[in-house]
């Protein structure tokens, strides 16, 4: 049983290869943050050591212990759990040391109790350079019954050798009627399943993390209570923020994104009004305001706004100045007046 929502050639594509038993040694899997990397990563793991006739269970010792991570031979090497006694870099890449105790150590021993030993490595594209090469050497030389799966939400940040040792997998995002459809069977209230299905912009696991921690939306409403303040300040208010987005960029830059992404998502509701399609809006919840919000703006202002917003997003993540460019995105946005919000 795939736990997988969406993905559907991906899911297909794998399943052919362990039908015909081609599967390959490494595996990049690509894609958004919480789109479902991990969840596909796991599931694969499941079925090649699941013992049922209809593998992977889901339900089974086996299966049930590695989707909690204590099965010996599915190892999860990540950032945020560095090897005990490894204290350098440990919070800003993972080290050639992590590679060497929880891959190295590893990889030519037999498999404990399973079928095949599985290497996920999540946020590959935070391998220090000694840890890619160190990886390198181990994906040129593969073992029989050991698998690597590479997780990454910016594969173009890993060394071309790395990419070309593996089969891609790049993930796309899911429609929201998909999500809509997995929450309902979740139990969660329709209203509620709407609204998640849209704010996870394609991710499930956005949606998903959204029902079981309330916090998430907590966090939300402070973002978009911020970025209407932004958007009705003056410049020295937007120069402010961007100060504040560049800081936190050096070291949580997931942060940044969703702040970029509800601010993108704020104007393309505000276009979807102006032309007509208030139906198709994302922040249901907002909605009263945000339609507000687009009679201040004619609709060549907004595609300025959400143009800005895009290039600062692709910018930020080909390593340009992070205050720079908040700053350019901040004199590139339309003003606006919110007396009516």
């Amino acid at each position: 049983m795939w736990q997988v929502i969406g993905h559907e050639l991906a899911q297909a594509r794998i399943r052919k290869a362990l039908y015909k038993g081609t599967l390959g040694h490494a595996y990049l899997i690509s894609g958004l943050p919480h789109i479902g990397k991990m969840t596909l990563a796991l599931t694969l793991a499941q079925a090649l050591n699941c013992c049922q006739a209809e593998s992977p269970c889901g339900v089974c010792p086996v299966c049930r212990r590695i989707v909690s991570a204590a099965h010996p031979d599915v190892r999860v090497v990540a950032l945020e759990n560095p090897s005990s006694d490894d204290k350098s870099n440990s919070r800003i890449e993972i080290s050639i040391k992590q590679v060497r105790d929880d891959i190295h150590h590893w990889v030519s021993l037999p498999a404990f109790e399973g079928k095949y030993r599985v290497f996920i490595i999540d946020a590959a594209e935070m391998l220090s350079s000694e840890a890619a090469n160190c990886l390198l050497k181990t994906l040129e030389e593969p073992q029989e019954k050991v698998i690597f799966l590479l997780l990454s939400n910016e594969p173009s940040r890993l060394p071309e050798t790395v990419i070309s040792r593996c089969q891609r997998l790049d993930l796309r995002p899911v429609a929201a009627s998909k999500i809509e459809a997995a929450l309902l069977t979740q139990g969660v209230a329709a209203e509620g399943a709407r609204l998640l299905s849209r704010l996870s912009r394609g991710c499930p696991g956005s949606a998903l993390m959204a029902t079981s921690d309330e916090s998430v939306l907590e966090r939300r409403a402070e973002r978009l209570s911020r970025l209407l303040d932004v958007l009705a300040g003056n410049l020295e208010t937007r120069f402010e923020y961007a100060a504040e987005l560049a800081t936190r960029f050096t070291q949580r830059r997931t942060e940044v994104r969703e702040a970029l992404g509800d601010l993108l998502g704020i104007l393309r509701d505000m276009l979807l009004f102006g032309i007509g399609l208030g139906a198709e809006i994302v922040n249901l919840d907002y909605g009263d305001k945000l339609q507000l919000l687009a009679q201040e703006f004619n609709i060549k202002e907004i595609r300025k706004g959400i143009t800005a917003v895009s290039v600062a997003l692709r910018q930020l993540w080909q390593n340009a100045s992070p205050r720079l460019v908040l700053d350019v995105m901040m004199l590139d946005m339309p003003s606006v007046n919110l007396k009516k919000v």
